[in-house]
């Protein structure tokens, strides 16, 4: 499959849901990086539902980036999940879909199934690991054979995580890597659209359905070097409390790492995700939420309370309005990761990891302005660099689809920022 335009597939890219909350932030992403594109330009189109949506999208997109040509240059596709015929005829004209319409859960299936069958490549910003892992399971073949690629969760989930455990790797004294602890600072300031949460609670209350989805893909266990790693508060690194990070991103690094090793012969690296909640007061406030959200999430009647009162239930983090411009400029993410492992000569059968890193990945407002960027560079990559990408199509994640490429090189001239802070 040619990662090029053609008179017949005129567009690099189209924008599915680009009249969403996310997706308007990603029409800006795309405008600003558009000469990033093979030859020095980025043909691209929005899609979705509504023309007139659509339309005010561009406008809004063309007044706050001061290009008025805009509204004239970029072409607008209608297209609906509920219309496969429409999906199939956007799919045609487009190389890759960046797909913004989610609970994916409820829509994505749709999309993928669309653009592996009419031969365009699909990137999405999802973080619900059932769905991801449920299109690895059903479309992975079929997309090998199309030489289609399905890139899932390239957003803040979970680029950070994923390419992060990457580049920690990458720069580490050991010969063999064995263990990875992630701490995920919570970002302070601005709060999250209720979509993101509608995804969460419908997640936590299908958590059985994941489990038996797992079971198909009958995996061996991955191979561990050194002692297995183990669960901790991670207080110590960071100087506050810290929970396990309930998110895609373990499920997404895992499937790396297996890929890495069972395609690559990679040792795999044992991952631990935590995010980091503060002091005793945020611990206490933590345990009220988290425990009303488990009871609740488990009936309708609760997850139609959860769905209605965002902000209530979350103490504010999300809402359905999302956050406003001056919110997102003054918030950020940070992910501390810490790396052990055994330098040549070393048996990791006897005795402790000798070799340590620490890396950190931060960048700007991790849901619409971080996740558009990385969105973005994902399918400048891909556009880019195919020869980078793996050898034949399928449902990949970032990690597997990018580890050879330039991405990160990509993400920090674009204000995601990976970096090395000690090596011992």
């Amino acid at each position: 499959m040619a990662l090029t335009s053609s008179a017949a597939r005129p567009y690099h890219i189209i924008i599915f849901g680009a009249s969403g909350f996310t997706g308007q932030f990603v029409v800006e992403e795309v405008a600003r990086t558009s000469a990033e594109g093979p030859r020095g330009a980025v043909r691209w189109a929005l899609a979705g539902r509504s023309r007139a949506k659509l339309d005010k999208v561009l406008e809004q997109a063309s007044e706050a980036l001061g290009k008025p040509e805009l509204k004239s240059e970029v072409d607008i596709i209608v297209a609906d999940v509920g219309e496969p015929d429409s999906l199939a005829a956007m799919c045609k004209q487009g190389v890759i879909v960046l797909n913004c319409v989610g609970p994916y859960r409820f829509y994505g299936e749709a999309v993928v199934k669309a653009c592996v069958e009419n031969g365009a490549h699909c990137i999405d910003i999802c973080g619900e690991p059932q769905f991801l892992e449920g299109m690895q399971l059903n479309y992975h073949s079929q997309a090998a054979d199309k030489g289609v690629y399905i890139v899932g969760s390239c957003g803040f989930d979970s680029i950070p995580a994923d390419l992060g455990v990457l580049y920690t790797r990458d720069h580490g004294p050991y010969h063999e890597s064995a263990q990875l602890l992630c701490v995920w600072i919570c970002p302070q300031g601005g709060c999250i659209h209720d979509g993101t949460w509608q995804s969460a609670i419908y997640g936590f209350a299908d958590s059985g359905k994941l489990r038996s989805l797992r079971k198909k893909f009958d995996h061996k266990p991955l191979p561990v070097v050194g002692a297995k790693i183990k669960r901790r508060c991670a207080y110590d690194e960071i100087q506050q409390y810290s929970v396990p990070f309930m998110g895609a991103d373990p499920s997404v690094v895992k499937r790396t790492q297996r890929f890495l090793a069972e395609e690559h012969n990679k040792t795999p690296v044992q991952y631990g995700a935590y995010a980091g909640i503060g002091g005793i007061t945020s611990v206490i406030k933590l345990l009220f939420a988290g425990m009303m959200f488990w009871f609740l999430v488990k009936f309708s009647f609760g997850r139609n309370l959860l769905i209605k009162f965002p902000e209530f239930f979350s103490f504010g983090f999300f809402s359905k309005e999302g956050p406003t411009r001056k919110q997102l400029e003054g918030s950020s993410f940070r992910f501390a990761f810490f790396g052990e492992g055994y330098t040549e000569g070393q048996d990791p059968s006897q005795g402790k990891p000798n070799a340590k890193i620490r890396t950190l990945v931060q960048g700007p407002e991790p849901g619409y302005v971080a996740t558009p960027i990385a969105m973005v560079q994902a399918a400048i990559t891909m556009l880019n660099e195919p020869n980078s990408l793996p050898k034949k199509g399928g449902v990949y994640t970032p990690g597997a689809a990018f580890a050879n490429t330039t991405i990160i090189d990509r993400l920090n001239n674009h204000g995601i920022q990976f970096s090395v802070l000690e090596v011992s």
